[in-house]
């Protein structure tokens, strides 16, 4: 794989990570909620690697061609942000709330942070669109090992500015109860949106 290409793609897949949406929501909720965001960044990662070896084993393309698949996916992954963005709503998090509740565990952390990402219709699409189109079927390595190295490559990027967002939120609003409850349910807000805009696009295809 050249040089060339995998610049070129992380500069689009950079671009891609620094624009809002429901991961940056979510990293923003669990830095005012949690003590720490590692878990809920290694969460929306693990959904990243998933996809990765979905699309480089091919999987994505076949869920693509099946009528009703991505319609399911569409509707479980929305569902499962609307209710994340709701809960967000209705109890708004703050860096003071006790970290020793039941569902702030590393493993929960960590399996809502996977089922953002790893739920998200738009991302399978996004790295089912963009990943082939840098890869060389004609280069030294076979393409499923470039898919997962460009893969690889926009899950760093991803893990480094997730984990910025996650800490900067709570060191900015630490001291700020109540503009970290305001911050904590406009994520909630946008992460129910975007839930919405999932179930109104699958609608309109129907």
């Amino acid at each position: 794989m050249a040089i060339g290409s995998l610049a070129a793609f992380w500069v689009v897949s950079f671009l891609l990570v620094l624009t809002p949406g429901a991961d940056w929501a979510y990293a923003i909720s669990a830095g005012l909620r949690h003590r720490s965001v590692i878990p809920a960044v290694g969460g929306l990662l693990s959904g990243y690697v998933m996809i990765t070896l979905v699309v480089a084993a091919g999987v994505a393309a076949l869920l693509a061609r099946t009528p009703g698949a991505l319609g399911v996916l569409t509707y479980a992954g929305a569902g499962y942000l609307a209710w994340l963005g709701l809960t967000t709503i209705r109890h708004p998090p703050t860096p003071q709330q006790a970290a020793d509740a039941p569902d702030n565990s590393w493993m929960a952390q960590l399996c809502r942070g996977a089922a953002v990402s790893g739920l998200n219709p738009k991302a399978l699409l996004l790295f089912l669109a963009l990943l082939p189109q840098f890869t060389d079927p004609a280069g030294h390595w076979p393409v499923a090992l470039q898919v997962a190295a460009l893969g690889g490559l926009h899950i760093v990027s991803s893990g480094v500015v997730y984990l910025g967002v996650g800490s900067g939120s709570r060191a900015v609003l630490r001291t700020r109860p109540a503009a970290a409850r305001a911050v904590g349910r406009f994520s909630g807000i946008a992460m129910t949106l975007i839930a919405i805009g999932l179930l109104v696009e699958q609608l309109t295809r129907l």
